[in-house]
Formats: structure tokens, C-alpha cells, sequence
């Protein structure tokens, strides 16, 4: 074989170098030609060490080896391979000889490869297939992102796996056991599945079995998308649950009960310490098999952490920055931050213990889990399991003389008591507590059982937020608003020339939305609010109040975001409601 740097002489190839193809084209230096070739690894050709040390891109790389080698060159991004293509070819092949099947016409196949020197691919797929195989060049990012695309996330594990004759019966109810249990490819399937909703986004991974399929999606940005994965699942349903529940330390034999556990995570990050992660894993028995839930919380990643965030940071305006700074100035009292699960209240508590003069103040914190660590505060783990609740250990927390107590969640009534004692007795406890808004924190706390008179007595704050999607910052633009957009505005009572909203591009895939940002409700309890909680008044009265000395709604903070082209109409109804 042709060495990859030179080409023979014949019809439609160049006789010059690769390196001189770049330079010649302005992608490359003299210079940039012999770092590549200094930083050669074993057996690595030389445009692919120009991609990987940012000299070059795959797509110069691609347009160079095709002037080189006279193959045509295909852009993925404007072409969609045939389903007839795409069945020619085992998913076993696609990934073993990298290639993308594009299109079968008249007993040819043509595909896409990004490397024209590996003959041997190309030959067993003629062997295999009986079909004439004619290459095109392709760009080696477009090909992985193709391939993802149309065959999945680890279906060359699962492939291989049926080839090794993996068997999901195996586990028996008098024994517990996974045959397969240390299966390589099955361990290798589960793994890329993880790291395929780490580099999607995603918060949660929910895995859900029906009748004739089973069904993986990720949630993004606060709404669910079907995951990139192989069509056939079903058929190794059993597996790749008995995997994630011995992952998560949770017995495999137990099909008929809920089981919660953990899976602690590290992502190799370039560079950097490895990013942590821990998932929260739920199974549930449903009809047709388990089903779970995967809640990913990074635990130490420099991208998620609350480390060093002020309130700004976490998307607080300026006056309600000053307004929160305030409620956790307070000498002792109840701070509740409420809202739905995974709606943030644990990271805007954590920008408000950033807040705090830790050096002067005890801070300590118990929490399931610890999602973010903070120099200068005491982190407690609550365990359940060895009877580590959140109302036992905050009782021996006070017995450490705190000045700041934080409570990962308020779940019942022992927690609620413990809590408010703690505040009567000059401690400042921040919480957070499950409620639609900020006005029914109080109503809760009365249905769980602490006397009216009590929260009267201890509340400080009252904060409620929730998550928007915002607008794709590479493709959002600002336009006069569309007829149906125009509705939306007429329904949140705007009146605007125009909006900001995002068309859909790669990197938000196609949604118009990348990342999420919070909205508030913020209530300081004045005496009006004490009266009505001493007189246990309903959430609709305590919110009447609010409104009529002033206090802005979750809806009002998500039309500031509009104005400012943050978000958009449609995700302000989405995630509020009008009072």
C-alpha cells in the first residue's frame, strides 16, 4: 500500500504530499508540518496529528486527501444516508471498519470513510455484502457524528454481545445471579450509554420498558428527547437492568419491589482532574419489566459547581441579589427556597452560603446528597440506611453550636419541628421545601403539622424559582414575532416589536434552546404575612397579599427574561402560570 503521505501518479491523484496539499490550500505552515510530524505517536499519519493538535480540521483534512487519492468527497451535513444502505452493512462492520453506508443503487454501495487507506475494510465489505463498494471521503467528525446518529451509542457493544451469544434470561429468583454479569460488551454498552448523557446535557436518563420495545430518554434542559441508541433493545432489557442495579450496589434477584440506589462516576476530563458524578438511580416494576430513573448530579466538576458563584452568577437580578442577601443576613429565622425537583434550590442555596462570612459563622449543612462541596462548612451525608435521617442528624447538629443550618429538604413533620425549634433558639436555617409557589411554603408547613403560630413566628423569606430553557446563543436572532407568536405575547400581556428566538442549529440539536436559567418569586415575611399564617390562611390569601404590596410573580421574573431576549414566549407559558 501507497505510504499516506505519498500517492502514486495515476488518473484524478495528486504526486504531492499531504502536507504540501495543506500548506498549498493556506490551512498549514512549514512550521505546523514539522510539530505534527515531532508529536507523532506510534503509528499516528500526519493529518490525523495536525487534527488532533488543532492544527487543521477534519473537513481540510478530508478536501486534502481527496485532491490526494482523486475519491470524491461527500459533506454528511448535506447528505442522508438510504435506509436500504444503512441495512446493508452489520452494525458490527460500521463501527469495526468506521464507514458509513450512504447509498446502494444497482448492485453498488457506496459509503463514506474518512481514512481512503484502509483497504482491507473496504474489501471485506465487498466480501460480505456481494456488492461493488465505492469509497467517498468524508470529514472523520461528520463520519462519528453520522454513525452515532443512525446506528447509536454503544450498538457495537450490543452487537457484539448477540454475536458472543449473550443471554438476558440468565438471572434465576432462587439465586440472584447475572451470568453475563461480566460480559465485556455489555459493561462497555452501559458505560457509553452514561457518557452519551453526560456529553448530551442531560440531568436525568429515564430507561422505560413497554410492550414491544424499550424506550431510553434523556432529559435536556428540563424537557425529555429520545436518545441516539440502538433500534433493537428489547431483547437485552434484563441485562442492561441487572447491570445499572449491580452498578448501584442494588439486588438483582428483587423484580417486584422499588429499589433506590448510587453509582459514583468519574469522567476522564483532558487536562483537568476528572469530573465526579453521582447518579441517583430509582427502579420501579412496571408491567412490562423495571423501568428506571437516573438522576446525574455532578458532585465536583468545575462546569456545574456552585463553587465560587455569586448570586448573579446563578441569575439573580440585582435587586433580587439584594433582596436574598438580606433574608440570609438575618440573626436567626427560616429561609425556604421552594420548588419542583431539579429546579436548582440546592445551588441557589449554595450561592447564598457563598454569601456568608463563613470564617466568623458556623455553617453547617446536612443534605441527600452533597451535590456541591464548600470550603469552611461542615457537609453531613444523610444515610437512611443506617438510620442517618435528615430529622436525627439535624437534632446533633445543634448540639455543635451553629450559626447556619442548612437543610437539604423539609420532608416531614419531625424535620419541619426540628427545624423551627432550631430557629426560636437564634439559629439562621435555610431549606428548601416542595411547593408550586412561594405563598404555599407556609401552608405546607402547617399541613405537615407545626402549629401556625410557630412558622408565624419563625419564617424570614420566602423564595420560589423555577428553570427556563434560553435562547441558543449561535442561533438565536431577534425578529419581528410570528402569528402564533404574536399570541403568546397577546397572552402574557406584552406588548413587543420584537422577540429573540433560536431557529435550531448542531449545537442545541435543532431545539433553539441551550442551557437553562432560573426565575424567582421573592416574599420577605412582613407582618401582614404573619398575621395571615397565625390565622392558618390559606396559600391563595398569603399570595393575594403578596401581590397586592408588590411582589412579583414567577411569571412577571420570566417576562423580564423575554424582554431581555434571554428566553422565549412559549417557554414562559410553558413553565408558569397566570394568577
Amino acid at each position: 500500500m501507497t505510504p499516506p503521505d505519498e500517492v502514486s501518479n495515476s488518473s484524478g491523484r495528486s504526486t504531492r504530499r499531504l502536507g504540501e496539499l495543506l500548506i498549498e490550500r493556506g490551512v498549514i505552515t512549514f512550521e505546523d508540518v514539522a510539530q505534527a510530524r515531532s508529536e507523532q505517536v506510534d503509528e499516528e499519519r500526519l493529518g490525523d496529528a495536525l487534527v488532533r493538535l488543532g492544527l487543521a480540521q477534519p473537513m481540510d483534512l478530508a478536501r486534502a486527501l481527496a485532491e490526494q487519492t482523486g475519491l470524491k468527497l461527500c459533506d454528511l451535513s448535506t447528505t442522508t444516508p438510504t435506509e436500504e444502505a444503512l441495512a446493508a452493512v452489520p452494525t458490527r462492520l460500521v463501527f469495526r471498519a468506521h464507514v458509513l453506508p450512504l447509498e446502494r443503487l444497482n448492485g453498488t454501495l457506496t459509503v463514506g470513510t474518512a481514512d481512503p487507506f484502509a483497504l482491507d475494510a473496504l474489501d471485506e465489505l465487498r466480501l460480505l455484502t456481494g456488492l461493488d463498494v465505492e469509497p467517498r471521503l468524508v470529514a472523520k467528525d461528520q463520519l462519528e457524528e453520522a454513525i452515532h446518529k443512525h446506528y447509536g451509542v454503544g450498538a457495537d457493544a450490543l452487537d457484539q454481545a448477540e454475536q458472543e451469544g449473550l443471554r438476558v434470561d440468565t438471572i434465576r429468583e432462587d439465586e440472584g445471579d447475572l451470568a453475563t454479569d461480566d460480559d465485556a460488551a455489555l459493561i462497555q454498552f452501559v458505560n457509553r450509554l452514561l457518557l452519551d448523557a453526560v456529553s448530551a446535557r442531560a440531568s436525568d436518563i429515564h430507561i422505560e420498558p413497554s410492550e414491544l420495545s424499550l424506550d431510553v430518554r434523556y432529559r435536556v434542559d428540563g424537557v425529555l428527547q429520545p436518545a441516539q441508541l440502538p433500534r433493537e433493545l428489547k431483547r437485552f432489557q434484563a441485562a442492561i437492568v441487572s447491570r445499572i442495579k449491580i452498578m448501584a450496589q442494588l439486588d438483582i434477584a428483587e423484580k417486584r419491589l422499588p429499589q433506590d440506589g448510587r453509582i459514583r462516576l468519574k469522567i476522564p476530563v483532558a487536562g483537568r482532574r476528572p469530573r465526579e458524578l453521582d447518579v441517583r438511580v430509582s427502579v420501579i416494576p412496571t408491567l412490562y419489566g423495571e423501568g428506571l430513573a437516573l438522576r446525574l448530579l455532578d458532585s465536583g466538576g468545575e462546569t456545574e459547581s456552585a463553587r465560587g458563584k455569586s448570586l448573579s452568577d446563578v441569575g439573580f437580578s440585582p435587586t433580587q441579589a439584594a433582596m436574598f442577601r438580606r433574608l440570609i443576613s438575618a440573626p436567626h429565622g427560616i429561609v425556604l427556597v421552594t420548588g419542583p425537583t431539579g429546579s436548582g434550590k440546592s445551588t441557589t442555596l449554595y450561592a447564598g452560603l457563598q454569601e456568608i462570612d463563613r470564617e466568623t459563622r458556623k455553617v453547617i449543612t446536612i443534605e441527600d446528597p452533597v451535590e456541591y462541596r464548600l470550603p469552611g462548612v461542615s457537609q453531613i451525608q444523610v444515610r437512611d440506611k443506617i438510620g442517618l435521617t435528615f430529622s436525627r442528624g439535624l437534632r446533633h447538629i445543634l448540639r455543635h453550636d451553629p450559626d447556619v443550618v442548612m437543610v437539604g429538604e423539609i420532608r416531614d413533620q419531625e424535620t419541619a419541628e426540628i427545624a423551627v425549634q432550631a430557629a426560636l433558639t437564634g439559629h439562621l436555617v435555610l431549606s428548601t421545601l416542595h411547593t408550586n409557589d412561594a405563598s404555599g411554603a407556609i401552608a405546607r408547613l402547617v399541613d405537615m403539622g407545626v402549629e401556625p403560630y410557630l412558622v408565624a413566628a419563625t419564617i424570614e423569606g420566602l423564595v420560589a424559582q423555577r428553570l427556563l430553557r434560553k435562547v441558543c446563543a449561535d442561533c438565536g436572532h431577534e425578529h419581528e414575532p410570528t402569528p402564533e407568536e404574536r399570541e403568546h405575547l397577546i397572552e402574557l400581556g406584552l406588548d413587543l416589536e420584537t422577540i429573540t428566538s433560536g431557529v435550531g442549529c448542531q449545537a442545541c440539536n435543532d431545539s433553539g434552546y441551550f442551557g437553562r436559567t432560573p426565575i424567582f418569586e421573592l416574599i420577605p415575611v412582613d407582618d401582614g404575612v404573619r398575621e395571615l399564617a397565625t390565622d392558618g390562611a390559606s396559600a391563595v390569601k398569603v399570595r393575594r397579599h403578596v401581590r397586592s404590596v408588590g411582589a412579583a410573580s414567577l411569571r412577571d421574573d420570566g417576562l423580564r427574561l423575554v424582554r431581555e431576549g434571554i428566553t422565549t414566549p412559549a417557554e414562559v407559558l410553558r413553565v408558569t402560570r397566570a394568577e
